[in-house]
């Protein structure tokens, strides 16, 4: 049984380190570090949706109760504000609901969308009664009446909700009610009605909205057909059998031209469909089944639009986070040539989805109206006849499901909740065009990703809201390269590159940014937009991490060791900082790899420590950073740090002091090798790496120290190096340090893990087998070990047992016979029933009359008259039989 739990863990264990996610940050940047824009104002929050306007070369944000305008080359710069409060009579109506007056009785902008290059339409939820006004860019303020917001603006601020603007047509997917019953996905136009979804549950569920986009069919499309909305939201499955409500993420489609049915589906869609999105692990039969948002990246064509989404598992306890992305011939595949699903009764009474095997009415229902459907005069959805609407009011799910790029995720992160995500395509120096994702987390981080040959490498980590809040809306701006992320407390400003921190060219390689690049001459890494196209030639770029054509360093560069001087018996500290969350420490000490097992030297990634400084601890020590490139196959190796340690006091007579000659302090970088600005230059990561699978060394690294709470904290710090053909472009040395260090061990980790688990099987199942927690073959076993050691005990004890022996057997004889009477008679009371055993009392109940029993009731032939467990004991210790010492 131990074997089998011990198997279990480890079995699961494998699972998650070989299957589980592995994508950690390479670099993290804290918000101090970071020159990021701000801007807020005092007494007002939610700056949660924005508007950026290429044109205008301006950013809106619609706040609680506000409206602004900020510049979009720096948000820092209000240019317009405009106030939309909420009048006293619609504030205590809202509060005779049950709403507060401080949360939910306030106006939450939520849609802000342009109607023209002049006009904005906003859309509040206005103290839970939803209006809607139009917004004068001239002069910035709200003219005109407001017009009622149902269906086009949630009534609670807390609700999902999504909305586009398409030619002057708002599309919108909310609640139509104020409990937030009657989710509906509805158009508004100022020259037509409202048209709407039916109200059912086979058509919407339990929505959540996320997103909501347009993709345009373009001038070369064939067929004639209308360009579409599609609308991304998770619903509570109507199909699938479970013992709770099972969300399924979905996306539906609309026709732009829709004009709804003529007698059947009137002012109601006549191309609503919807089909599942499947985002999961087939390997682990893993699902995640909600999804937070979706970015429709756009192409040349719609063929080449590609949707990315961020997905999660409905049971938040997992803690992972996915990415999965979509092509649009993928999606338009389902929903052209899709099987139906329909109800059906089971038992008469439960309702059941399955496939629709019959005949499909024509034209197909739910498709936009094409050439084919325009040669037939059905030149409008007004024309279509009533069989193919009934077939699509009874029938708006499709069976197949879209099904993502790769079959799987394209990114997997661990204790990562994402909330928004904003994807850009960059053309890199050797003419390929990479997709970056730029992701937003619920405690205000930023990940930045690159795809690279079908795998996604997380460029870099970074901080951007102070506290520890989601980012509850993010948009890119191709024009001025930042990136806009809204939260409750503000808005924030970030370039989509930090080229310029990365101080050395094998780290601007292996950093694998396809927006940053090495400009030797300038010694410089660079954003490849700043830089003028002639240029280019002479930059290096290698999105595979290979960092072989970095030029050494020049001997300028190379400079003496920092002195460290310390008392005898004192601690020393020498300061060293990983370039990266990818890259492992090493410590070399006069030459020789050192190791937790090393004397009185402490480990970590900020550093060496060493205890109780002797005269043979004094020398030269070099920390050095390797680091795995995957994509290249290699390690690089480079040179962070070196350090002389002497005592003050003389050495003894005889000893030899090692040599301290000079080897190069940080060879990749400039500046001057001391102790502070190697503490400054390198900060403490926000997460470490899981480094590449391979042997593993014996040395165990300490997490880094977190000085924020919201920060991702690092996974394992176990070091696993590959000792593939390594890279030391700033170090004389043939041999590099991660080889010589996997030449002293191999399987020394191993080993260990292996007997200490096998030492905690075998303690624990001793003490389980001497306790009598185990079954009888092992008691039997304990037994025979123990039966020499554990005496029957002494003889006062064998005689209390055998008084309390001869007092069992009285009590059985007293229950076998015949019960008197209450008066000692020999008939029993009550037409001779017999009196009722508890199981705890050997004396009689209380007779019909009431009258409670006396001593002689028992009769006076019984040879046992005293109550039969009143054995005296007092001097008898009694002592139990598996114990070594008698208890009284």
């Amino acid at each position: 049984m131990g074997f089998g739990v011990l198997g279990v863990f480890l079995g699961l264990l494998l699972e998650v380190s070989t299957h589980g996610p592995h994508a950690v940050p390479r670099t993290s940047w804290r918000h101090e570090d970071l020159d990021l824009v701000e801007f807020s104002e005092p007494g007002i929050s939610n700056y949660s949706t924005l508007l950026l306007s290429e044109k205008k070369d301006a950013l809106y944000v619609g706040a609680r109760e506000a409206i602004f305008e900020l510049s979009k080359k720096n948000v820092r710069v209000r240019n317009n504000k405009v106030q939309w409060t909420v009048a006293e009579t619609s504030m205590t109506m809202c509060t005779l609901k049950g709403k507060s007056k401080e949360r939910d009785c306030l106006n939450y902008i939520r849609v802000v969308q342009p109607v023209d290059d002049e006009r904005l339409y906003v859309c509040g939820t206005h103290a839970f009664q939803p209006q809607c006004k139009h917004l004068n860019l001239a002069d910035f303020s709200l003219d005109g009446q407001a017009e009622d917001g149902r269906g086009k603006c949630s009534f609670d601020p807390s609700h999902s909700f999504t909305s586009v603007m398409v030619d002057g047509e708002l599309y919108s997917g909310t609640a139509y009610n104020f409990l937030g019953s009657e989710p509906i996905i509805s158009r508004y136009s100022p020259s037509q009605t409202l048209l709407r979804t039916e109200y059912s549950t086979s058509w919407l569920n339990e929505p959540s909205f996320v997103f909501a986009d347009v993709i345009r069919e373009g001038p070369n499309r064939v067929d004639g057909e209308d360009d579409k909305i599609y609308f991304f939201f998770t619903e509570v499955s109507v199909e699938y059998e479970f013992f709770g409500k099972l969300l399924i993420p979905r996306v539906a489609r609309v026709c732009k031209g829709d004009l709804g049915g003529q007698r059947t589906l009137q002012k109601k869609w006549t191309s609503f469909l919807k089909a599942k999105l499947v985002c999961s692990m087939p390997e682990l039969n893993f699902v995640f089944n909600v999804v937070h948002d979706v970015f429709v990246l756009q192409g040349a064509e719609w063929r080449d639009t590609v949707i990315y989404g961020i997905f999660t598992s409905q049971w938040g306890n997992v803690g992972l986070s996915a990415v999965c992305a979509y092509n649009m011939t993928a999606v338009e595949e389902v929903f052209s040539r899709g099987k139906y699903m329909q109800k059906a009764t089971v038992e008469q009474s439960h309702t059941k989805w399955v496939r629709y095997n019959g005949i499909t009415p024509s034209p197909r229902p739910g498709a936009c109206i094409n050439n084919l459907m325009r040669q037939q005069n059905i030149s409008s959805s007004l024309h279509l006849p009533d069989k193919t609407l009934q077939f699509v009011k009874d029938h708006p799910l499709l069976e197949d499901p879209v099904l993502p790029v790769g079959g799987g995720p394209r990114l997997i992160t661990k204790d990562v909740n994402y909330t928004q995500i904003v994807v850009e395509r960059v053309r890199a120096l050797d003419r390929n065009i990479y997709d970056v994702i730029f992701t937003g987390t619920d405690k205000g981080l930023l990940h930045k990703s690159v795809v690279v040959g079908g795998e996604v490498h997380i460029v870099e980590e970074i901080q951007l809201l102070k506290n520890s809040e989601s980012v509850k809306n993010l948009l890119l701006s191709s024009e001025t390269r930042s990136l806009y992320a809204g939260s409750d407390s503000g808005v924030v400003q970030s370039p989509t590159a930090f080229c310029g921190r990365y101080p050395s060219c094998v780290d601007c390689i292996l950093a694998r940014d396809p927006y940053c690049a090495w400009d030797p001459p300038n010694a410089a890494c660079v954003n490849i937009f700043d830089v003028p196209s002639q240029r280019h030639r002479r930059l290096l770029q290698n999105l595979n991490g290979d960092a072989d054509r970095c030029p050494s360093a020049s001997a300028r560069a190379l400079k003496d060791p920092h002195s460290v001087t310390v008392k005898p018996g004192s601690s020393a500290e020498l300061p060293c900082l990983p370039p990266s969350n990818l890259a492992q420490v090493v410590w070399r000490s006069n030459g020789s790899i050192l190791t937790e097992a090393s004397r009185f030297h402490l480990l970590g990634e900020t550093g060496l420590l060493i205890y109780s400084v002797a005269p043979e601890d004094q020398g030269h020590y070099e920390c050095w950073a390797v680091e795995w490139a995957p994509a290249a196959g290699k390690n690089f190796s480079r040179l962070l740090a070196a350090y002389i340690l002497t005592l003050d006091a003389p050495p003894p007579t005889g000893h030899v002091t090692p040599a301290t000659a000079a080897a190069a302090a940080p060879r990749e970088t400039s500046g001057p090798n001391t102790a502070e600005n190697i503490g400054k230059r390198n900060r403490a990561p926000l997460t470490s790496a899981l480094a590449p699978p391979s042997f593993t060394s014996a040395v165990q690294l300490t997490p880094p120290p977190q000085t924020d709470s919201i920060l991702t904290p690092p996974p394992s710090s176990t070091i696993k190096l590959h000792p593939q053909r390594e890279l030391s472009p700033s170090s004389p040395d043939p041999q590099d340090p991660a080889t010589e260090y996997l030449q002293q061990s191999s399987g020394t980790a191993l080993l260990f893990l292996f007997l200490l688990f096998f030492l905690l099987f075998l303690g624990a199942l001793t003490y389980n087998c001497y306790m009598g927690y185990l079954p009888a073959p092992c008691l039997r076993g304990r037994d025979a070990l123990l039966g020499n050691k554990k005496s029957p005990g002494q003889p006062e004890y064998r005689a209390c047992e055998a008084g309390l022996m001869e007092a069992s057997a009285a009590a059985d004889k007293i229950r076998m016979t015949e019960r008197p009477t209450q008066n000692g008679g020999g008939a029993p009371q009550n037409g001779g029933r017999a009196l009722r055993d508890t199981g705890y009392e050997t004396e009689p109940e209380g007779g019909s009359n009431g009258q409670i029993p006396g001593h002689g009731s028992f009769g006076d032939d019984l040879s046992f008259q005293e109550k039969p467990f009143d054995v005296d004991c007092e001097l008898q210790p009694i002592q139990f039989a598996d114990a070594d010492d008698p208890l009284c």
